[in-house]
């Protein structure tokens, strides 16, 4: 069955048309706010002729979307209502929905969410210390986000390590621009970093994870901010980027490796709350079969992995310096001696959409 994913940015639209796990054609065309450049994605279409269904990464599918569902008008309109859940992300997600079913409208199109991988976590794990009236009127709970990545990075690990996607317990660092942990045992997701929205958890290219509600409530007051602005902070001008002045992690450690004492915080801070995140979710899954690093920072920076390793040798976690300094662009196994594996696996969200499609479809 050939499907095309279809992954929408800020700024860009990724395609990627795979037969299986065989990718076909592959682009990634400019686009704001998910619309892209009518010519130039009827020209990328053409070259794709026998498509059988598209699959759209969704970032928010709420409490009514749990897994993939094909996309028609009342999904669509559904979708539009849980823009609030999402408003950064949602609005790009459809408008590149609306746009590729305009182009082939006698196309099946899937609907893929982020937050489906998380949907059944225990109630322990999901539940949020709020009133009922407030979790009741609004479905508040931890929805967790880049599911789509950590369903493929658990279940490739699982793989890896025994064969039995059945019996491994993963925890999964995806590491980028957003980072989150998950905690998965027999394939199902037990916990995972961030919560009611993406801010919450690690420390972030931009974003800043967890901090205490009570220090934004008493920025509100003392500060005068509005929770406009207290948010914007939050999302764009904190994490790495509030810590030393840049999000990108390349730069953090060329600077580290320069002894810049705010790159050096930085790069501290944020691997502290990596290795205490990860010793978290190693408890939700009851042990650690294998560790997987994932997404762009967890798959091309050997000194990050490196760095967690050491935090988590209490753990059994050992790294073969050799191996995670020459990690290329295939899935390797970075692990020494009898702990845990070690594992960076591309982040292939392509895949676990197609797959999920295919599955849907029945086909």
């Amino acid at each position: 069955m050939r499907v095309l994913t279809v992954n929408a940015g800020s700024s860009s639209l990724k395609l990627s048309l795979l037969d299986g796990e065989q990718l076909v054609e592959g682009a990634e065309l400019e686009a704001t706010g998910g619309q892209a450049d009518a010519t130039e994605l009827r020209d990328f279409l053409a070259r794709v002729d026998g498509t059988d269904a598209v699959a759209h990464r969704v970032v928010h599918g709420g409490t009514k979307f749990t897994t993939a569902v094909v996309v028609d008008e009342e999904v669509r309109e559904a979708l539009e209502h849980l823009a609030d859940l999402a408003p950064l992300h949602q609005p790009t997600s459809l408008a590149a929905l609306d746009t590729v079913r305009g182009a082939l409208p006698d196309v099946p199109a899937v609907a893929c969410f982020d937050t489906a991988f998380f949907a059944d976590l225990p109630a322990a794990a999901a539940t949020l210390a709020l009133p009922r009236a407030w979790r009741e009127r609004y479905a508040l709970r931890r929805f967790g986000f880049h599911g789509l990545s950590h369903a493929w990075a658990s279940r490739r690990g699982a793989e890896l390590v025994s064969g039995r996607h059945t019996a491994a317990r993963v925890v999964v660092a995806h590491l980028g621009s957003g980072c989150s942990l998950s905690a998965v045992r027999g394939g199902r997701a037990l916990d995972t970093t961030m919560s009611f929205t993406p801010l919450d958890g690690l420390v972030m290219a931009t974003r800043s994870g967890a901090v205490d509600p009570g220090l934004l409530l008493w920025l509100e007051e003392h500060e005068g901010l509005s929770p406009h602005e207290v948010a914007d902070t939050l999302e764009h001008r904190s994490g790495l980027t509030g810590l030393c002045g840049t999000g990108d992690m390349r730069e953090v450690l060329r600077r580290v490796a320069g002894g810049e004492e705010e790159a050096t915080l930085a790069l501290d801070h944020y691997v502290y709350r990596v290795v205490t995140g990860v010793g978290a979710m190693v408890a939700a899954a009851g042990g650690l079969d294998a560790l997987v690093f994932t997404g762009g920072v967890g798959e091309r920076a050997a000194e990050v992995r490196r760095r967690v390793a050491e935090g988590l040798g209490f753990l059994g976690v050992r790294l073969d310096r050799q191996r995670n300094a020459a990690v290329g662009d295939t899935d390797a196994a970075v692990g020494a001696g009898a702990g845990p594996a070690v594992l960076v696996v591309a982040a292939r969200e392509d895949l676990e959409m197609a797959r999920q499609a295919t599955a849907l479809l029945g086909r």
